[in-house]
């Protein structure tokens, strides 16, 4: 099974932070497991529980070509001796895909579909249909957000110590709605959307996690997303880099380098009242960086 472990607090220290009197601290928990790291660990963590007590055989669930989810639930259902399938966006399978080399390693199997097929994952006919093909498998959301999930974000969120905010990128709202429950109310969770369409992205965290309705103390910012979901700019990928040489934490542009890159801009800008304590949540998916490299879209992994 997947075994807790801990992941460390980094203190982050910058003329900018000094300036602005902002202590920053970021939860690395790109280490807090050894293969299947990050809040992909923390969703799925209970989620396998639940599927070994109730005597499944597998994991069945969802993912883009890319998916950090696809890699993680592969990995994990591998540690916990659990069989995996999983359905991949898109025809026809690349067999060079890194992370699909990684997941068909590790013994899931892949089942490509249409990219119509794929736009029924949250069907209520569709998923009926799968249980009733793969009865013997516990189907999981896309991305890995559900009730079990949040298991997992209120286990991080109470290892945490006292913070003003808390902050975290934003892509289907699973960690943001699993923080955001289990912190203090008198604690700020920023968000910072990694695709277009904050508002939206809004109603749909609320309409999966109704009672978040009943918090005031979280909001999901839309200025950073760079162009959109798997978009970023030179800019962005500039600052990844010089962030991970500065302070030897290592960043992808799609999530965490992101959030640090709002965060930052924010802090510029003097958004935070002076004394604020911001945790950055480091989300992990630095796997990522392998698909990047392969489609040519950076240059190296700089790791």
């Amino acid at each position: 099974m997947l075994d807790s472990l801990t992941s460390p607090l980094q203190s982050i220290d910058s003329p900018l932070l000094t300036r602005h009197g902002i202590r920053l601290t970021i939860k690395r928990d790109d280490l807090n497991h050894p293969l299947v790291s990050g809040n992909k660990w923390r969703k799925l963590k209970f989620n396998l529980e639940y599927a070994s007590k109730h005597n499944f055989q597998g994991v069945l669930t969802f993912g883009g070509a890319f998916s950090n989810h696809i890699y993680a639930t592969a990995m994990a259902c591998k540690l916990a001796n659990l069989k995996c399938k999983l359905i991949i966006r898109g025809l026809p399978l690349d067999p060079n895909n890194p992370t699909l080399k990684l997941a068909k390693a590790s013994g899931a199997e892949l089942f490509p579909v249409d990219r119509k097929t794929y736009r029924l994952r949250h069907d209520s006919g569709y998923l009926e249909f799968l249980h009733k093909e793969h009865p013997e498998y516990w189907i999981v959301p896309e991305g890995g957000s559900n009730d079990l999930a949040l298991l997992g974000l209120k286990e991080l969120t109470m290892s945490l110590p006292h913070s003003d905010v808390i902050a975290c990128a934003v892509g289907s709202g699973g960690t943001l709605a699993g923080i955001t429950l289990a912190a203090p109310k008198t604690t700020q969770i920023f968000g910072v959307a990694v695709l277009k369409g904050a508002s939206t992205l809004k109603h749909d965290v609320l309409a999966n996690y109704p009672s978040l309705s009943a918090y005031d103390n979280w909001l999901i910012n839309d200025e950073y997303h760079d162009g959109g979901y798997g978009r970023f700019s030179d800019k962005l990928w500039q600052f990844c880099q010089q962030f991970q040489h500065h302070y030897n934490v290592p960043l992808e542009p799609i999530y965490t380098g992101k959030l640090l890159y709002g965060l930052w801009d924010k802090i510029s800008q003097g958004y935070f009242p002076s004394g604020s304590h911001i945790i950055a949540i480091h989300t992990g998916g630095l796997q990522g960086l392998m698909g990047l490299k392969y489609r040519g879209l950076i240059s190296s992994l700089s790791r």
